[in-house]
């Protein structure tokens, strides 16, 4: 991981204004942000350790545990919720094994509610690896996690 968060971080030396450029970079590249990258992002760009905690806290976009393979989001917004999210949410959770805000033992899966992707017209909405499901189905979960496997 060193060797690829220091690529990463190379050209970001000295730049503390880059800060949230340089944490997507690192999470993309590890699939979270470490305890250890966060140090090193810190000492890279010359900010203190708690300014670069307390950014990457804010925004919603940046996980600080190792994540699933496969990302899976269910949207609970009002309309996905009056349409059946909470279902579709139940039916996941049961065929992956696993809770909402968890990801599996074998890192394969992920799976948390995200308050709206902007898709209301095709409500309920899931994202799977970025790839939206509209007017989605609890039928249909089987399916994709088969594909996932190919």
């Amino acid at each position: 991981m060193e060797e690829r968060l220091s690529k990463v971080l190379a050209p970001y030396k000295g730049k503390h204004n880059a800060l949230i450029p340089i944490l997507q970079e690192v999470q993309a590249e590890l699939g979270y942000l470490s305890d250890e990258a966060m140090m090193e992002i810190a000492k890279t760009i010359g900010l203190p350790e708690s300014q670069v905690y307390g950014v990457a806290t804010f925004y919603a976009q940046f996980y600080f545990s190792r994540r699933g393979k496969n990302q899976t989001k269910v949207c609970t917004g009002t309309a996905c919720h009056v349409k059946g999210a909470a279902r579709v949410l139940d039916a996941f959770e049961r065929e992956l094994g696993i809770a909402c805000g968890t990801t599996s033992e074998d890192y394969e899966h992920s799976l948390e509610t995200v308050a709206c992707v902007g898709s209301c017209a095709l409500a309920p909405v899931v994202v799977v690896n970025e790839e939206v499901y509209g007017q989605f189905k609890s039928s249909k979960i089987s399916k994709i996690i088969e594909n996932l496997k190919e």
